[in-house]
C-alpha cells in the first residue's frame, strides 16, 4: 500500500466528514478522468467534442475537471458522441 493511499486511510478512519466528501469527490474524478480518456481515444480535442455538442471548449474542460455536477442527458450526449452508451445502476 502507497503512503498516499495508507494516509488516506488513517484520515477516513479519523475524520468521518473527510471519508464521506473523499468518496464523493473521488467518484466525481474518475467520471472525468474517464470522459477525457475517451475523447482522446476518439482523437478529439476539447474544442473538436464541443463542436460536435454545440457547446464551449469551457464546458468540456468543465466535465472533465469539476465533474459533480454533470446532467445525466449532457453525460449521454458526450458518450453517444464518443460512440458509447450510458449505463447508470444503483447498488
Amino acid at each position: 500500500m502507497s503512503d498516499l493511499n495508507k494516509y488516506i486511510n488513517k484520515r477516513k478512519k479519523k475524520d468521518p466528514k473527510f471519508a464521506e466528501n473523499f468518496e464523493t469527490g473521488f467518484n466525481d474524478f474518475k467520471i472525468g478522468l474517464y470522459l477525457r480518456e475517451l475523447r482522446i481515444k476518439k482523437g478529439f480535442t476539447q474544442e473538436d467534442l464541443a463542436v460536435r455538442l454545440k457547446t464551449k471548449k469551457s464546458v468540456i474542460s468543465r466535465m472533465e475537471n469539476h465533474a459533480e455536477d454533470i446532467r445525466l442527458s449532457t453525460l449521454e450526449k458526450v458518450a453517444k458522441v464518443l460512440g458509447k452508451k450510458l449505463h447508470i445502476s444503483i447498488r
